[in-house]
């Protein structure tokens, strides 16, 4: 089985499993065991699915330096996809089963809960991620701007804890787990900047292994761009 082969297999595995929440949601929908409360219930479903696929996302760069498995890089980009469908399902379940379409009554509703506020916030700072998620955006943009814009990701998945945190208001063992997930994915994503700042001592001469080293990191960074969409 061929390398190529194994990815393929690999992202059908992916799509199935990240699609199975949603999956149950229409089973029980069809079968009338979405609960007391089927709105509840895909309100709940869906943002909490967008949100752990979310982590998932910013978890891929450091296992793969962790792990020296490069090719888990070539998975990101689906998975920051998925986490921003269920976050539309998410916020499609607000508009159309809690409101009904009402203009007048979302508006008071992000006025009133500061919940929602923050939650509509955390979408839209993802509608400019998934848009740009393409080899094509990151040529437009440059590799560096490209790079700043999905730090936003970050900022997403904070307000995103924190939309759960004031959502929840009793018990907040859940939302806090998540936050101090974020705070190390956060951590680890900084002590990375903070290594490719520190200044090299420069050598007289490249032996062979520093040749080796630096051809190793220059395929490592072209495996962190995104993959043809």
């Amino acid at each position: 089985m061929t390398k190529s082969t194994r990815i393929g297999l690999a992202k059908v595995a992916l799509w199935l499993a990240a699609l199975g929440p949603l999956g149950s949601l229409v089973w029980d929908g069809f079968h009338g065991t979405l609960g007391s409360d089927p709105v509840e219930t895909i309100t709940h479903t869906t943002g909490l699915t967008g949100l752990i696929l979310l982590f998932v996302t910013l978890a891929v760069t450091p296992l793969r330096r962790l792990t020296g498995l490069n090719a888990l890089i070539r998975f990101r980009r689906l998975l920051g996809l998925l986490a921003f469908f269920y976050v539309c399902l998410h916020l499609l379940t607000y508009i159309v089963f809690e409101h009904f379409f009402s203009v007048p009554e979302m508006v008071d509703d992000v006025i009133e809960h500061p919940y929602v506020t923050v939650g509509f916030l955390a979408f839209l700072l993802l509608i400019p991620l998934a848009v740009t998620s393409t080899t094509g955006w990151v040529r437009r943009l440059g590799g560096k701007r490209w790079a700043r814009l999905h730090q936003l990701i970050y900022v997403s998945a904070a307000l995103g804890v924190l939309h759960f945190l004031w959502l929840v208001k009793l018990d907040t063992r859940e939302p806090v787990i998540y936050g101090l997930v974020l705070v190390v994915l956060l951590a680890a994503r900084l002590g990375q900047g903070r290594r490719k700042r520190q200044p090299t001592s420069r050598a007289p001469r490249t032996s062979p292994m520093a040749r080796d080293r630096d051809a190793g990191a220059g395929a490592e960074r072209r495996l962190d761009r995104p993959e043809p969409a």
